[in-house]
């Protein structure tokens, strides 16, 4: 393996490949990163056994080969250099590395000792817009319950539907749901659950990235592939395991209806929440209050050791079924949580008493809904 390259092509992909590495004592080269020379790409590799990435970048060759360097040390030492040509050779199972003043040789294992990461492509795939998709996942990706119990719930549920794709994700305290719909329609249905590890790895890795990706799929497995600019040959691949098991009938959770509909500026309320918050409880306790007279929302909360904080906020205020007075309990974080999450200036707030789920959504994009549970009164 011979090779000269830009420190910047190369600094780029390990950034990217190395997010996974450097946590696994049990096997040290999960810890390493796979350097394969193929033609004039030089292909860096990780894997922890459950996800893998894969980034490609165009090279000088001189020979092609492959090797495996720990991540940590690599990366660190080629963050160091000064920009420019690296000039990069391997000799007895040992990486040279020179640039400029700098002579440096890290030790490799053999690339047989790697794992081999599963590759599942094939001529169907699914097509995306890759911010649009990394923007609809990152609404999602936080409502998510790490539970041994129910595993099922551990990942977002990809639904795809001919027309377009649902992203949900529950905790059993709130849920939400994006809708992605397609440029052109999709032929297959199917759906499958994708851990959370994961899709915060595609968001991080894929986000401000323009143009589309490539969704390939099997039965256990799903790839997440970026092409190269003005090539169809691969940039970056994120393979990833499928969380086992089915996702809950979420749908039944969706309230049909609702007791009364209150539309509000979004930073506006969520400021009056994380006030409110100062003074919550330990049950993260705020009170929404609703009377048919005033425009709007009194928001309450309490502590006996800190004091407590009433506010009002204006907005517009429609009852489905006679006016009446309401009084509803929230958890704050997750009231917040679903504020943060939409990025309209206003929002519809639909609430059914204390006994059913409330609704956030964004006014002008029906695309997003956010369910969230009431604290149910003792």
């Amino acid at each position: 393996m011979k090779l000269i390259t830009l420190k910047e092509n190369l600094i780029l992909g390990l950034n990217i490949v190395s997010r996974i590495t450097g946590k696994n004592l049990t096997l040290p080269v999960l810890n390493n990163i796979l350097m394969s020379v193929e033609k004039n790409f030089l292909n860096l590799s990780t894997t922890d056994l459950e996800l893998g990435i894969k980034y490609w970048f165009l090279i000088k060759t001189e020979k092609e080969g492959k090797i495996t360097v720990p991540a940590k040390t690599l990366t660190n030492f080629i963050n160091l250099l000064p920009d420019g040509k690296i000039f990069i050779e391997l000799k007895n199972q040992n990486l040279n590395i020179n640039c400029q003043d700098y002579q440096t040789e890290i030790k490799g294992l053999s690339a047989e000792e790697f794992p081999i990461i599963p590759q599942i492509k094939g001529e169907d795939f699914i097509e995306l817009n890759n911010q649009v998709f990394c923007d609809g996942l990152s609404q999602v990706v936080d409502f998510i319950t790490l539970n041994q119990t129910r595993p099922e719930l551990s990942g977002v549920y990809f639904n795809f539907k001919k027309d377009a794709l649902y992203l949900t994700a529950t905790d059993s305290f709130r849920l939400a749901e994006k809708t992605l719909f397609f440029e052109k329609k999709n032929n297959k249905e199917f759906s499958f659950i994708l851990p959370q590890k994961s899709a915060r790895e595609i968001i991080n890795i894929l986000s401000g990235k323009e143009g589309k990706i490539n969704l390939y799929f099997s039965s256990n497995q799903v790839l997440f592939e970026y092409p190269m600019p003005e090539t169809d040959h691969p940039q970056i691949q994120i393979i990833s395991r499928l969380v086992e098991g089915d996702y809950p009938d979420y749908q039944e959770i969706i309230p049909k209806k609702h007791e009364a509909m209150i539309v509000l500026p979004r930073e506006k309320f969520l400021n009056h929440i994380k006030t409110a918050s100062i003074f919550s409880g330990k049950t993260n306790e705020v009170k929404i209050k609703l009377a048919p007279q005033k425009d709007g929302v009194e928001i309450l909360s309490q502590n006996p050791e800190l004091g407590e904080n009433k506010s009002f906020l204006q907005g517009q205020v429609k009852y489905e079924s006679g006016s009446k007075e309401m009084e509803i309990s929230f958890n704050h974080r997750f009231l917040i949580d679903g504020l943060l999450n939409i990025k309209d200036p206003e929002v519809i707030f639909e609430v059914n008493n204390d006994e059913g789920p409330a609704a956030l959504k964004p006014k002008s994009d029906p695309s997003y809904i956010y369910i969230v549970m009431p604290i149910k009164s003792t």
